[in-house]
Parts: C-alpha cells; sequence; structure tokens
C-alpha cells in the first residue's frame, strides 16, 4: 500500500471512531454526527448503449429505447449506490417516487465488497 492509502485507511478509521458514542463502551453510533450531511439521490428510468454516431443523430422528438420495460420498478440511487426501487407519482403537478422495496443495509454492505 502506498502512503496515501494507509492515510486514507487512518482518516476512515479516525472517522468511525468520531461515530461511535463514548456511552456504552463505544458500541452505540452517534448519528446527529452524520444527519445533516447533504447527499446526492437519483432515480433512474432505465438505461441504454448506443453508438456515438446514433448519438449525434438524436434531436428533438427522438426516441430512446430503454432496457426496462413499461411499469418496472425505477432504481433509487444514493451517491451511486442502489438503496431502493419506486414508482413514480404526480403531487401538486411535481413528480415524486414511492418507494416500494428499500433493501436492507445489510444487502448494500455486500454489494460494495
Amino acid at each position: 500500500m502506498n502512503a496515501s492509502a494507509n492515510g486514507a485507511s487512518a482518516a476512515e478509521k479516525m472517522q468511525l471512531d468520531t461515530l461511535q458514542a463514548d456511552a456504552g463502551g463505544g458500541s452505540e453510533v452517534n448519528m446527529d454526527v452524520i444527519l445533516d450531511v447533504p447527499v446526492t439521490m437519483a432515480m433512474e428510468v432505465g438505461r441504454t448503449r448506443i453508438s456515438i454516431r446514433n448519438l449525434l443523430q438524436l434531436n428533438q422528438g427522438s426516441v430512446v429505447e430503454l432496457d426496462r420495460a413499461a411499469g418496472e420498478p425505477l432504481d433509487v440511487f444514493v451517491n451511486g449506490t442502489l438503496v431502493a426501487h419506486g414508482e413514480v407519482v404526480v403531487i401538486n403537478e411535481k413528480f415524486g417516487i414511492r418507494l416500494t422495496d428499500v433493501i436492507s443495509p445489510a444487502e448494500r454492505v455486500r454489494k460494495l465488497k
């Protein structure tokens, strides 16, 4: 490992130690430390792969076929990590998403490995 990797590892350990509360032998996590940290949440309807030639030919009114069927749930990502599935809803003339399936924290950790 290089020096920067060792530094990142030590920094991550310090952050984890900061999250652990002093009470209870350090077994509880103090969530107040991270509750106001902003994250990016994105919903994905589907994906496709096209050539640059076809990409350059797209214009207003073009239709791009996605890899998902109509009615299938959307994927919900937080900072690029899949955390849930949901369906589109309209609330006061704005789009929203109703979560239909939230991925457990244990499953999310398994996907990181």
